[in-house]
């Protein structure tokens, strides 16, 4: 008996190009650019991609369960490019604690200083701009989807929010779940 393969219902679903967005494949390499940058990323060799009619497709080739677990994969990684490069991403994250603060050295770089002996000094990857704000906030921005939540697991690592009175770095909609202190007894 033998087994039919479908294509997953996310796989099956075209991208649409938005104005001023374009996607050109050579290969396995696909290369989105727009308003806000250019992205390219190596898709497997189980899809191949597609441009026609304003929108991008990805079309399952290998028939077998790898492709077909990936070809959804590949499809949402190709939507997130082609919003990255027309819209653009953007994460924010707050320090909270007394002393704890982040100003921008340069435009590369953030000094962070969060309770340790030392400040620490981040440098920015290629692709991704901060704005620090006077009450703590810091604003990422990016067309890479992937790169900017790297880059605030990053920053967010350097002192994660504590559970007792919350102090450290967190995501600005996070939520904290808060512990009672010690309390004696007389």
């Amino acid at each position: 008996m033998e087994t039919e393969f479908k294509q997953s219902r996310i796989g099956k679903a075209p991208v649409a190009l938005p104005k001023g967005v374009e996607v050109k494949v050579s290969g396995h390499k696909v290369e989105v650019k727009g308003p806000k940058g250019s992205i390219s990323r190596t898709f497997g060799d189980c899809v191949d991609v597609t441009v026609e009619d304003g929108s991008a497709h990805v079309v399952l080739k290998q028939l077998d369960v790898d492709g077909r677990a990936k070809s959804g994969l590949y499809r949402s990684l190709l939507h997130n490019m082609v919003l990255g490069v027309s819209q653009g991403y953007e994460k924010k994250l707050e320090i909270i604690g007394t002393g704890y603060r982040a100003d921008m050295r340069n435009s590369r770089e953030i000094l962070f200083a969060l309770g340790y002996s030392h400040p620490i000094v981040y440098e920015l990857p290629d692709g991704v701009t901060a704005e620090v704000s006077k009450d703590n906030k810091i604003t990422l921005r990016s067309a890479d989807k992937e790169l900017i939540g790297q880059t605030a697991a990053e920053i967010r690592s350097f002192r994660r929010p504590e559970p007792y009175k919350g102090k450290g770095v967190k995501y600005a909609d996070e939520v904290i779940q808060r512990k009672a202190g010690k309390t004696s007894s007389k």
